[in-house]
């Protein structure tokens, strides 16, 4: 998924427009290139880019003044080492590009084979042949350190190209498969996401929500990273609610706290032989 680019419809000349440009590859990694050919694109053109060694193909999918915004939010320098793009793909190109993510299922499948035939403790979870044939990057996350030496041989040598491991956590590999969350939306990590923040239980237990593991957690088995995006709003909230740890004297006996409606400020309590709670403003 693109960032919406909603500069595109303006018209900038192409000496003029900021000359980097943000390409997107498999499974929405994105990274910079800097247009030095001065080449007139379109977000969604396709584009033979500089990599290490040879060239890959990937999808313009921001450029202009938004580039630089992301740039500053991802901490990339504008006068640092940027490769460059190259040219627009052609038909060719692209046709190429297509054999070539062909080999990208069956070399998952029988990487997993030499694995489990290595009995290295790792999960491979993804391929990525690039656009020139001429390396495979295979993705992994694993618990503890693994030493790959000799399996980067074996899968060299299988697969007839330089072999790069790349480890992952899992909540990278969640984005890279990608999925859909129980919200019903395309998961965050592998829409827009950027960066991983650590979640704790207690971002949970701020929201009075359920500390039930199977709900709160996501499709990378770590607790959801949308715990986070309202927390702040929460712990603001929650400065202007009493603290009540002990049951409250009543005519009626003691009752006690079960369930306070933060953004109503309301805060319900119960009596011990009672099945009904009762509410009672904050303000009161």
């Amino acid at each position: 998924m693109n960032v919406f680019d909603w500069l595109s419809n303006m018209e900038v000349p192409v000496k003029d427009r900021f000359d980097v440009v943000e390409v997107r590859f498999k499974n929405g990694f994105k990274e910079f290139f800097r247009n030095t050919e001065k080449l007139d694109l379109t977000t969604g053109d396709p584009v033979i880019v500089e990599v290490p060694n040879g060239h890959h193909l990937g999808y313009v999918s921001l450029q202009g003044e938004l580039v630089r915004l992301q740039m500053k939010k991802k901490n990339v320098v504008n006068d640092g080492e940027i490769r460059k793009i190259y040219r627009i793909a052609h038909t060719k190109d692209l046709e190429r590009h297509a054999e070539v993510q062909k080999r990208e299922m069956p070399s998952l499948h029988r990487g997993r084979e030499i694995i489990r035939q290595m009995k290295l403790n790792m999960k491979l979870s993804d391929v990525e042949y690039q656009a020139d044939n001429s390396k495979a990057s295979f993705f992994y996350s694993a618990e503890e350190r693994v030493d790959f030496r000799e399996l980067i041989k074996v899968l060299a040598g299988e697969f007839r190209v330089r072999v790069e491991m790349r480890q992952i956590s899992l909540r990278q590999e969640a984005g890279r498969l990608g999925g859909i969350g129980v919200c019903g939306r395309e998961l965050c990590c592998s829409t827009w996401l950027s960066s991983f923040r650590n979640v704790a239980t207690s971002a949970a237990r701020y929201q009075n929500l359920s500390l039930n593991p199977s709900k709160l957690s996501g499709q990378c088995g770590r607790l959801k990273c949308c715990l986070n995006f309202e927390l702040e709003t929460y712990m603001d909230a929650l400065k202007h609610i009493p603290d009540i740890n002990k049951p409250i004297q009543t005519e009626r006996g003691d009752a006690s706290l079960q369930k306070t409606d933060i953004f109503r400020r309301i805060m319900w309590f119960g009596f011990k032989d009672e099945s009904n709670w009762y509410p009672l403003s904050v303000d009161r």
